[in-house]
């Protein structure tokens, strides 16, 4: 008898697995792959000469990498890409959280026309919502400087004023997740602990941060993370609305640096250490993230 039972034990330790394992395929075909051909690339001499048949294709370790880190010019757009994304996540996080809690203070007819609006902004195609904030912001036919009255005054010639741009069209597609997945999660929370807050005459910032906060740490979490991501490697924003990253590169992230390395000058190899460098970072800000959470003793 008990060996059956042991048996049936080991047969129901690999069921999930089984039922994931379609998942798993696909994922491996999409992800891991991919990964794994953008990591073998980094470490070859690979240009359009390999790429056509020219040359044979060799195999050069490190030195793409030694040539990445010794060019100035990818350490100034390392920095302005993690200056940048920092911004968009802090401000998509501020806008998402703050209008989440309105939402929980207006009436079903508002709070139905805000959703509408804020998911149709997130459905919008990355490139639709740039050229549309292009227009906006034109200086020959912009209605922004017309209402302003700016005149021919260029947002994209500068490099903070093209950034400042750029981040409010990412803002304005990224915050609606961040509302609609806090909003829920708000709703979650007992309102018997809400209304216990409020008689104790807390303020709305006072009740956001002690209360509702720290009841929805595993959801900011998942938002913060995704932002994160999502920001780090923004490349369409930047591409259509600063024209390929602005006025001698003043405004190239690493997503569109590795673009112009790979295609714009044929250094696919470079291009893939690029690459390679932005998916190790991702990862090492997700670990440590969750690392300092959980040495706070939060459950993810």
């Amino acid at each position: 008898m008990s060996g059956t039972t042991a048996a049936a034990r080991r047969t129901g330790g690999w069921t999930p697995w089984l039922y994931l394992a379609p998942a798993l395929v696909v994922l491996g075909g999409l992800l891991v792959y991919p990964i794994y051909q953008l990591g073998l690339i980094s470490f070859l001499e690979y240009t359009q000469a390999q790429v056509s048949g020219g040359e044979p294709t060799t195999f050069k370790g490190l030195d793409n990498y030694a040539t990445l880190f010794e060019d100035p010019q990818f350490w100034q757009v390392l920095l302005a890409t993690v200056v940048f994304a920092a911004a968009c996540v802090l401000a998509t996080l501020s806008l998402g959280c703050a209008l989440a809690v309105l939402l929980t203070r207006v009436r079903a007819v508002p709070r139905l026309a805000l959703m509408m609006a804020a998911l149709g902004a997130w459905a919008t195609p990355a490139i639709t919502g740039s050229t549309v904030w292009v227009f906006l912001f034109d200086p020959d036919f912009g209605p922004v400087n017309q209402v302003l009255g700016l005149g021919d005054h260029s947002w994209t010639y500068g490099r903070y004023s093209a950034f400042a741009l750029v981040l409010l069209e990412v803002v304005w597609c990224s915050f609606p997740f961040v509302m609609v997945t806090v909003y829920a999660g708000i709703r979650a929370i007992p309102g018997e602990v809400l209304e216990a807050a409020s008689l104790d005459d807390a303020s709305q910032w006072r009740i956001w941060r002690s209360v509702m906060a720290p009841m929805l740490r595993p959801i900011l979490v998942v938002v913060t993370i995704q932002s994160v991501i999502w920001d780090f490697k923004i490349f369409t924003q930047i591409y259509v609305m600063t024209n390929g990253g602005g006025i001698a590169g003043q405004n190239l992230v690493l997503n569109v640096y590795a673009y112009q390395k790979a295609f714009a000058s044929s250094q696919y190899s470079l291009g893939s250490a690029i690459g390679v460098v932005m998916l190790v970072i991702l990862l090492a800000v997700t670990l440590v993230y969750l690392r300092l959470l959980r040495r706070q003793g939060e459950e993810i």
